[in-house]
């Protein structure tokens, strides 16, 4: 392996390990900011967290898009959420042994998820995102937030969490109501971080892309989408080690359904976001089934240990299909 290869490859390691690090420091930093401004910690976590955890996606889509390689963008919004569900979903099975689900997800969350992977799917099918589609696709998260915010059950966990919440931060991290300087400092440092590391990331996995010569979109699609889905599979993993099964499954499917909507809606704002063949022949059905899959795996209101062990047998044939090793 040439010196350059080596080169690039560090830098971008090192970019999507910062960019992670840092996005998960801005979230930290929001949500004690969003306390002490007394948000209710409900709208904290369906704003400020949900958007943490699709942050990195969100700003490498925006670097893809402002460096002109912007069918990376649906590349990385498609491998994520194949990541989310085969990966993260399936190490959250094996790690959470017999995970049973809650009511609200299985009606709620899941018809919501089909939902956006379809409006994802018919937007994208003609090989481009337009400014119209990004219009459509935020007025669909905004209808999920608000069905969030509206549902009644969700409403009174909300309260209950709240309160674990603030004891928390009252206990374990010395939370006061002291104006957060600190917090401040660390959301405007991190942001600084999110804004290079986002660009050396992109930019790096470009000329990644252009030593291999492979697609950028296929970076974005596996390598990018992985390190992107990092945020999810630790949020997940830790829910699941704590036996809370509807938490480890909810952030996986709320962030899906931000990504589809989220991500593509706001990106699309700022241009037209062009499609490569390669992900609408393959990496488009291949989401289409994922999506399924948890629709079936979860009829029965939990996700098995074995069922997790076909889902990361499932995303080793995506990889080991996007790079023709099988």
């Amino acid at each position: 392996m040439s010196f350059e290869m080596l080169f690039w490859v560090a830098v971008f390691v090192v970019s999507l390990m910062v960019l992670i690090k840092a996005s998960d420091s801005f979230t930290d930093a929001a949500e004690e900011i969003g306390l002490f401004f007394k948000l209710p910690p409900f709208l904290i976590g369906i704003t400020i967290v949900a958007l943490g955890t699709s942050l990195p996606e969100l700003i490498s889509s925006l670097f893809a898009l402002f460096s002109g390689t912007s069918e990376m963008v649906s590349g990385n919004v498609i491998g994520s959420n194949i990541t989310n569900i085969c990966l993260v979903l399936g190490l959250t099975a094996v790690v959470g042994r017999k995970m049973k689900l809650e009511y609200e997800i299985i009606n709620v969350d899941l018809p919501l998820l089909i939902s956006s992977t379809f409006i994802l799917a018919i937007t994208i099918y003609d090989g481009e995102f337009t400014f119209w589609e990004a219009v459509l696709c935020l007025v669909g998260i905004v209808i999920y937030f608000v069905r969030i915010v509206s549902s009644e059950k969700r409403g009174e966990k909300a309260k209950k969490e709240g309160k674990e919440l603030e004891k928390y931060l009252k206990e374990e991290l010395h939370w006061t109501k002291k104006f957060p300087a600190k917090e401040v400092l660390i959301l405007f440092v991190s942001s600084l971080f999110i804004f290079l590391s986002a660009k050396y990331t992109i930019y790096s996995a470009v000329k990644i892309s252009e030593i291999f010569n492979i697609g950028a979109e296929i970076i974005a699609a596996s390598i990018i989408a992985f390190g992107t889905s990092l945020p999810e599979l630790v949020v997940s993993l830790t829910a699941a080690k704590k036996g809370k099964a509807e938490i480890a499954v909810g952030n996986i499917l709320g962030s899906n359904i931000f990504n589809a909507l989220g991500v593509m809606g706001i990106t699309g704002l700022f241009g037209t976001l062009l499609v490569s063949s390669s992900i609408v022949t393959f990496g488009l059905p291949v989401m289409i089934m994922t999506t399924f899959v948890v629709l079936f795996v979860t009829q029965d209101k939990e996700v098995t240990r074995w069922e997790g062990y076909f889902l990361l047998l499932f995303y080793v044939l995506y990889i080991g299909k996007i790079f023709n090793l099988v």
